[in-house]
């Protein structure tokens, strides 16, 4: 369809979706069937294996997208129909994706495919400590403190320590980046890098509170509830409620279905996209946030009564 002027000059474009061909291979019902609403959407080939799974404020409208698009014409040769699973709102779709994804390990999906053994730089107390580097294997990055920055390798947090080093003029010596030599200048000192804490012109407090401000808009938020929490979400009457645990998402309860469904979930570890997904709109205020009641189980995995007593709020 060609754009055309009308009689009073106006230029009418046409709409993509009057000339939009559904692919013949891609079973028509389950495209037919995606709902403008929030959710996630999975691209399964004729095996049923996932190709790919998203997320969306409007599922239809993003498949559709999808379609449309040759740079995914791989993708889109294999799949056979789309499968859509309806959540409450944003926050929801973005918390079973990254779930599904790490579960489902689809081809397409890369950046959250894998989980991750993650590790971050740990400043303690003490002002002349040099940042230590520490896993998740070996800590819960949900309940420890002066944890700062999330890396995938030991190699990307040195050389983010060493950009915060070269850019405040901290010392590569002081900061276990160079070996220190007692009462000798560091390399960045000889060249007017460093403000010299090595050679003592610069105090070692003073220079630990300046590390430690340099490092603090990457600081891991601990968890600050007791247990678990419900973010709810609402659409079109209908209820959800995502129980975060430790920066883990343990599972989403639907109104109708109850609490029970919950309690079969996983070992609740610190979980960097669930992390990375909730931390800035939960600092900012911006999500609904309930205490949550659970099923509690026995030692031989029976589920026992619901556990009535709340969730205590945010630790002080």
């Amino acid at each position: 369809m060609q754009a055309h002027i009308t009689s009073v000059g106006l230029v009418i474009k046409p709409d993509p979706a009057d000339t939009f061909a559904y692919p013949h291979h891609i079973d028509r019902a389950s495209l037919d069937a995606l709902p403008s609403k929030p959710g996630i959407y999975i691209f399964r080939d004729e095996q049923d294996r996932p190709l790919y799974v998203g997320k969306s404020v409007n599922i239809r409208s993003r498949v559709l997208s999808h379609l449309r698009t040759p740079e995914e014409a791989r993708m889109l040769r294999a799949s056979r129909y789309v499968e859509f699973r309806r959540t409450a709102g944003d926050i929801g779709a973005l918390l079973l994706e990254s779930r599904l994804i790490k579960e489902l390990q689809p081809l397409h999906n890369k950046k959250l495919r894998r989980t991750r053994e993650m590790c971050t730089l740990h400043l303690g107390q003490d002002m002349k400590s040099a940042p230590d580097i520490v896993y998740a294997r070996d800590h819960d990055f949900a309940k420890t403190a002066d944890l700062y920055g999330l890396f995938a390798t030991r190699k990307a947090a040195l050389e983010k320590l060493r950009e915060i080093v070269d850019v405040e003029m901290l010392c590569p010596a002081m900061t276990g980046l160079e070996t220190a030599t007692h009462g000798r200048a560091c390399f960045a000192r000889q060249i007017s890098r460093c403000l010299g804490a090595c050679v003592g012109a610069e105090s070692i407090d003073a220079h630990y509170l300046r590390l430690r401000t340099a490092l603090e808009e990457m600081r891991i938020v601990i968890w600050p509830y007791d247990g678990p929490m419900g973010i709810v979400e609402e659409c079109d009457g209908w209820k959800q409620t995502h129980v975060i645990d430790h920066w883990f998402y343990v599972g989403s309860i639907d109104q109708a279905k109850g609490a029970q469904k919950i309690s079969r979930a996983a070992q609740r570890t610190f979980d960097v996209d669930t992390y990375k997904i909730l931390v800035k709109p939960m600092l900012r205020g911006e999500l609904r946030i309930e205490p949550v009641t659970l099923a509690r189980r026995d030692k031989c995995g029976k589920r026992g009564k619901l556990d009535k007593r709340p969730t205590e709020g945010p630790k002080a």
